[in-house]
């Protein structure tokens, strides 16, 4: 049975919450794909953790975070999370692949990077075993509607917001 994940919300631990599920995937045996669309430094602790365990394969075609669509470098952003999603629909139809999880989509459709449709056109025509995660703030209604179990991660306090820099092993 196919299965859809939401994590979306304002607090910090949503691509956290779907690398540990991809952590439990992986205990079991199935091979999960992680394709980032927003993320673009491939200097951050979850890949390089996650590059040592066999069943895991992880890209990022983020570009980091978006600029202004009026700039002609928002046109890279759009072409690198296209290249993504296309990437992601060969991932969602391989019957091999048993969880997907799009971390940052939902910024990526937020942001006019992507488009709900196609997004929910490559989802309907994912194999009928996977289980897809999709990650980031801001998830569409369209998402929501469609998804078996939706998390919603409030910010309660950050100590961004308090002056604490990022951090290795917590934020990086």
């Amino acid at each position: 049975m196919k299965r859809i994940i939401v994590i979306t919300g304002d607090g910090k631990g949503k691509s956290t919450s779907a690398f540990g599920t991809a952590l439990r995937a992986a205990g079991h045996g199935i091979n999960v794909s992680i394709i980032q669309f927003i993320k673009g430094n491939d200097n951050i602790g979850e890949l390089v953790a996650l590059a040592k365990i066999p069943t895991i394969d992880i890209v990022q075609f983020g570009l980091g975070f978006v600029i202004n669509p009026d700039q002609e470098e928002y046109l890279r952003h759009r072409k690198a999370a296209q290249d993504g999603l296309l990437f992601s629909t060969g991932k969602l139809t391989d019957p091999s692949v048993g969880m997907v999880i799009l971390d940052e989509i939902c910024a990526a459709i937020d942001t006019g990077l992507l488009d709900i449709t196609d997004i929910l056109h490559a989802i309907d025509k994912a194999h009928d075993s996977i289980i897809i995660i999709c990650t980031g703030r801001n998830a569409p209604v369209e998402l929501i509607n469609i998804a078996d179990t939706v998390s919603e991660i409030t910010c309660i306090k950050h100590g961004f917001n308090q002056g604490i820099k990022a951090q290795p092993g917590v934020e990086m």
